[in-house]
Parts: C-alpha cells; sequence; structure tokens
C-alpha cells in the first residue's frame, strides 16, 4: 500500500493510535493509521497515498468539540495541529489550519488588531473554527474571516472568498464539499492593544467561571434552539447532574457533557439520545448536536 511507504519514509505515520490520547473527551477508539503533516506538501501526499489505496480521509483539528466511536476511526486520521504558523499581512492575520484560535486571537491582539477577541477562550482549531463558524459571547468566526484555503479530496488547491464559504449558524460549505482546510485569512481592524487583551482576558475569565473546565468534556454539546438556551432548558427538565456511565451533565454548565472519570464514548452518546428524547417529550424540541460525531458505526449528527 501506498500509505505504508510512507511510514518507511518517516512521514509521521502511526497504526491503531487510540484517539483518546488527542480528545478533549478522553474518549475514542483507535485510528487504523493517524497522520501528522508538518507542511502541505506532507498533507498533499498524505491525501494521494490515501486516495491510491482507497482509505477514508478524516481531518480532525484540535479535537475538542468532538466524540469519536468508541470503535474508532477506519482509514487514515490527520491531525493538522504541526501546520500551526500565525503570521501578518497588514491588517490580515493569516493562520495555518493547526494553529488554535486563541493563540490566533491573541496574536492579533498583541498587533493591536480588533475582531477576533470573542474567540479568546474558545480551545479549538483555526481549521475547526472555520469548518463549524465556531463563536462565543456574540461572535462567530465568519466575521473576521476574508479567505479560506483548502485542499480537495482530489488534491487540488482551492481559495474561497468569506461569500463562498457559506457560513451560517455552526455550518459553512466544508461541511458540504469535504475539503480540507489549510489556512484561513482574518480581516481584522485596527485597535488600542490593551484594550483588547483586557477584553479578552475578562471573557477568560467569564469562561472559567460559568464552564466545567476542571473537567474533560467537548464543549457545548447541543446547538441552540430557536427561542430558547439550552442550559436553562435542560436544569428545568431536570437533567443537571444526570449520569450516565461516567458521562454527566455538567453540575457547573448543563450545556456541557463532562468525564466525571472512565467515561466512554458510548456514554457520551447514551446520555446525548437521552437529553433528546427527554426534551423532545416534555418540550416537544428537537435539540440537534453542535459537537461533532464520527467514528465506525456512526452515521450522520445524533438527533
Amino acid at each position: 500500500m501506498k500509505i505504508d511507504s510512507l511510514i518507511k519514509q518517516n512521514y509521521n505515520i502511526s497504526k491503531q493510535i487510540p484517539l483518546s490520547r488527542y480528545t478533549f473527551t478522553k474518549t475514542g477508539g483507535e485510528a487504523e493509521y493517524l497522520a501528522f503533516p508538518k507542511n502541505l506538501e506532507q498533507l498533499q501526499m498524505l491525501v494521494a497515498a490515501a486516495n491510491e489505496d482507497g482509505l477514508d480521509i478524516t481531518v480532525i483539528g484540535n479535537a475538542s468539540n468532538l466524540i469519536i466511536s468508541d470503535k474508532g476511526i477506519a482509514g487514515l486520521v490527520i491531525i493538522l495541529t504541526d501546520m500551526n504558523e500565525i503570521k501578518l499581512d497588514g491588517d490580515i492575520v493569516e493562520a495555518q489550519a493547526g494553529a488554535t484560535i486563541v493563540k490566533t486571537a491573541f496574536f492579533a491582539a498583541n498587533h493591536g488588531l480588533s475582531g477576533l477577541e470573542f474567540a479568546a477562550g474558545i480551545p479549538g482549531s483555526v481549521g475547526g473554527a472555520v469548518f463549524m463558524n465556531a463563536g462565543a459571547y456574540g461572535g462567530e468566526s465568519e466575521q473576521a474571516i476574508s479567505e479560506v484555503t483548502v485542499l480537495t479530496r482530489t488534491g487540488e488547491i482551492k481559495h474561497y472568498s468569506h461569500d463562498e464559504m457559506q457560513f451560517s449558524y455552526r455550518h459553512s460549505l466544508v461541511q458540504n464539499t469535504g475539503d480540507i482546510v489549510v489556512s484561513a485569512r482574518f480581516k481584522l481592524k485596527a485597535g488600542d492593544k490593551l484594550k483588547i487583551l483586557d477584553e479578552m482576558n475578562y471573557l477568560n475569565a467569564l469562561r472559567a467561571y460559568k464552564q466545567p473546565l476542571e473537567y474533560p468534556s467537548c464543549g457545548s454539546v447541543f446547538k441552540r434552539p430557536t427561542g430558547h438556551f439550552v442550559g436553562p432548558m435542560l436544569i428545568k427538565a431536570g437533567l443537571q447532574g444526570k449520569q450516565i456511565g461516567g458521562a454527566q451533565v455538567s453540575t457547573k454548565h448543563a450545556g456541557f457533557i463532562v468525564n466525571k472519570g472512565g467515561a466512554t464514548a458510548t456514554d457520551y452518546l447514551n446520555l446525548i439520545h437521552y437529553i433528546q428524547k427527554t426534551i423532545k417529550e416534555q418540550r416537544g424540541i428537537d435539540l440537534h448536536t453542535e459537537v461533532r460525531i464520527i467514528g465506525r458505526d456512526i452515521e450522520g449528527e445524533s438527533k
């Protein structure tokens, strides 16, 4: 197989690696193949090899808003955290997909550029932020993105403008195309460095106060239904503190499911389904997952 030849060439590819080492929930089965490309050329080689071998390709960012099946992922899993360069071009910050959105936001702030303050506490990667149009505290990634560079599954490099990315709430074009985000350009505005940093530090403190950062979790689990907030809805339904296996609806923020110890992905999924069933029965509301759920025996979004 072509992929095996890349292993011999020291392309930083391993076999049968537990993905629980990388997910924020500390759950998930093994990757059949796992690779950490260091640059675009290596990424292109990996995609070409996987295509030649007929392997599925799964790209993972910082694995923060992600649940991976206990049965793992077939094919090639690519983690882009080694592609993390951030650079400045006037009022534009360009960041590779593996850079964290937090570091990107602080890079911008330290250069006196405003527009990414909302991302100060988002633990995901730039690629993940583009993929799901990540947001917090009234801001969304799309508000700052001017251009996205992707690698298609056939190995072609493309550049999409903001409008071509078809951003909406927790959605972008690449969710439909399967393109791999390589980098993003954020067009920002000049501002007062100290004021920008003060705002970011305030949001980080607010996050630490409100969110259960002391436990592994996958972040916000559900998309916000129109006219409702998930956390208060779950509290009113008596679901706060509900636990299945090692997975628990956080007693600090009911919109989060935390790993209280020894949780499996199956525990997470069973608790998600229980919450959805309860809210549907009590309120007639369909809760849809914001967290990305992938791997063997996982079919589409958990609803």
